[in-house]
Formats: structure tokens, sequence, C-alpha cells
């Protein structure tokens, strides 16, 4: 039986997007800095108009909508809702103000109160798990989108100042050595969600999977393999990319991951969330395309693990790691004397090998919330485990992000895996 949230869950995901933004205005909140970015006050509006518009609009009684136009700016990609602003010129939207779009929060929130304190059929509280799910999805976009509008200002401006353990964390230089291998048997594998709590549609339904023996490292690829594969030339070697990679990487000059840079004494850098920062040699290296992790791993002589064995291989690890509730929002440094498989939730997704596809069997939900996820199951590459900015209640072993295999502004890294 579907469990209605309580309005105390309610306004602990809506009240932690709003921590995100604390100390931001109108100035940060409203330009973006790309087509596939959103500005943050876009972010802000949008999450609320997903419950004025599936929930309250649909199943409230009485509601009077905040602002009648706000549906034609902040629907996203529902079609079956209506026609909406064009996502490219998102950033345009001066009008309406943040205190506007805060102003329009806050209605919504309250008549969402007023709603959760009646008795809510299963549907519809299953309709509103959905939204605080989707609101965590767009939390951890919101520090993404930021870190790549800010990446812009030859500023280096930070987002939010980074605290002193968190540069004393990024600043560990031992060394952690060469990743040891975990190895697993395969065989058929039960794959999916299982069924306990909460899940999106694309992750069902559970199904088996035949999966032949393989090992997977026991940490991610860190920043000081990826100078390696750098000064090893991995750029410009066209015999280690994907005929697409190799156009992408000719096409927009890539010479290293997203958010390098080179200091004026040759030293690397990378700009974060607390603006331009030393790199941090023994984090996990991030914001990498598909592309850009298929090559390395094809020089180092492995492979991208499959999205069944990074799943079988998390099965049963406890949902622990570097969150966005941890507060430091920059990946951290695998243990030099750890054992077993490090860092699986948490610091950077993981591409893996896996076009985004649907599981046997799927089916897209009826109406419009089946354009959540069913459409998109085109083109793109599946990623396993969250990062640094990723909510932790949100995640668990069964969960699959996906995007397009040239994008690299999200915290994205890979793990290798090769065959037993």
């Amino acid at each position: 039986m579907t469990m209605t949230p309580s309005i105390d869950a309610y306004r602990h995901v809506r009240e932690a997007t709003l921590r995100l933004v604390d100390g931001l205005g109108d100035a940060d909140l409203t330009p973006q800095s790309a087509e596939f970015a959103s500005p943050g006050k876009w972010h802000l509006a949008h999450t609320t108009w997903f419950f004025e518009q599936f929930v309250l609009a649909a199943h409230g009684t009485g509601y009077r909508r905040f602002d009648e136009r706000f549906g034609f700016l902040f629907n996203s990609y529902y079609n079956a809702v209506g026609a909406r602003h064009e996502r490219p010129r998102r950033g345009l939207l001066t009008r309406p103000t943040l205190a506007e779009v805060l102003a329009y929060r806050a209605h919504v929130d309250h008549a969402m109160a007023d709603f959760l304190g009646s008795r809510v059929p299963d549907d519809v509280g299953a309709l509103i798990e959905l939204g605080l799910h989707h609101e965590q999805q767009h939390q951890e976009l919101i520090l993404t989108d930021l870190l790549h509008l800010f990446a812009q200002n030859p500023l280096r401006p930070a987002v939010r100042t980074a605290t002193a353990a968190t540069l004393a964390s990024a600043a560990v230089s031992t060394p952690a050595g060469p990743p040891a291998w975990i190895e697993f048997a395969g065989g058929n594998v039960e794959v999916g969600h299982d069924g306990a709590g909460f899940a999106f549609d694309l992750e069902l339904p559970r199904h088996v999977a035949a999966l032949r023996p393989f090992r997977l490292a026991t940490r991610p690829v860190s920043n000081r393999d990826w100078l390696a594969f750098i000064e090893a030339d991995g750029y410009a070697d066209p015999a280690l990319w994907l005929s697409d990679g190799w156009d992408t990487v000719q096409a927009q000059r890539w010479q290293a991951p997203l958010y390098w840079e080179r200091a004026d004494d040759g030293a690397h850098q990378q700009m974060t969330l607390a603006g331009l920062q030393p790199l941090a040699l023994d984090s996990p290296v991030s914001h990498v395309s598909f592309f850009e992790a298929d090559a390395y791993a094809r020089w180092a002589g492995k492979r991208l693990p499959t999205e069944f064995e990074w799943e079988l291989a998390a099965r049963g690890l406890p949902v622990d790691g570097n969150f966005v509730e941890q507060g430091a929002w920059w990946p951290g440094a695998a243990t030099p004397s750890g054992e077993g498989l490090q860092q699986m939730f948490g610091d950077v997704w993981e591409w893996t090998a896996s076009p985004y596809v649907a599981y046997p069997g799927f089916r897209t939900a009826a109406g419009a919330v089946g354009e959540y996820n069913g459409k998109f199951m085109n083109g793109q590459y599946v990623l396993r485990g969250g990062s640094c900015v990723s909510p932790r209640g949100h995640l668990r072993a069964s969960y699959r992000n996906f995007f397009q295999p040239g994008q690299r502004w999200q915290f994205s890294g890979l793990r290798l895996a090769e065959d037993a």
C-alpha cells in the first residue's frame, strides 16, 4: 500500500532546496549559462509548478493558481499539459523576480499543507512522493547548473565558500596507489528495484540478467590517474576514441576534464562550487563525458562496467558516502588503506557501458507523468551511484541516472572493470 508523504517529509525536501540557494540573489539565479542548463530561479519555480499542476489543480478542492501564466513559463517537457517557454530561453526570464518565485513557492506550500492534512488517495500520495524525488533531482541540478554558470565568470566566484575541513580533505597528497580488484562470479542475477520503498519507473520491472564473471576496481579513477592519461597524449590518440567521441574532442578541443585550468606557474586547478581551487590529485576525476570515460578505460587496458555489473557489486552495501548533506560539495579522496569497494555511493556519478533503454516489460505510466522518463530512452548512457551534490535519501543500488555521451557538466566520473 502506498504511504502518502507526511507534511514534515514534504517540508524537509522543500526547505532543503531553499538552503542550497541561501545567500544568492536574482543576479545569480536568473542567468542561463548553456542550453543544457537552467537558471536556479527556474528550478525553484518548476519544482513548485509540479505540485501545483499535478496535485493541487488536478485533485485539490477550491485551489486557485498563483498565476495562470506560470504554467507556460515553468512546464519543462510535458507536452500533454500544454505549450511551454523554450528551454534555451529560460535565462531571459528576468520576470517573475526571485521574490515572486519565492512567494509562489510559499503559496503552493501552504495549499499542500492543507491538502496533506486531509485524506489523500493512494494514487495521489504516490504522485506527491514522485514530486518530492523529482525535486531532489532538481536540487542536484541547481548546484551543477550554478557551477557551470559561475565558471563562465572570469572572477571564478564561489557559490559557497569552502570550509577548512573540505580544503584539508582535498589537499591530502598521499597517493592512493593503484586500485585493487574485487571479483564477482556473475551468473543469472536479478536486477532492478526490489519493491521496497520508492523507485522511478525506469528501475522496473525487476528481471534476470546474465552476467559473466568480472572484476571491479575498488575505487574510482582519480585526478592523479587522469593526469597520466593526459601526459600520454590520450586526448590526441584517435585509436582510443569512439568515432563520435573523436569528432567531439576535435570540435570542442577538449584537452582535459571540464573545469580544469592551469595556473601561471603551471599548477593544475579546478573550478568548484567553492571557486577556483588547487586540483585535488587523489579525489575522483569528475566532469568527464562518457566518451572520455570510454577512451580512458581503453587506454588503461580495461573497460567500463555494465550497469548490471555495477548494481550487483553495490547490492548490500550501505548507501553511505559524500553527499550534498555533508556540505563539502566536492568529491573526496579514497582512503589509502581502505579495503573493499570504496565510494560506490556519492562523490561522483559513475559512467557505465550500458545504453539507457527500457527494461523488459517496461510500460509507460498513464497520463502526463508518463513523459517523465520513458520518452528519453534513446541515445543516452546510464550512470550509477550519485555524487557529492546528490541527496543521500534519494539514492539506492538500482537508481539509474542518464545523460547524453558528450555531456560533462555533471559530477560524472568512472570506475574500471575487466573480465575475470
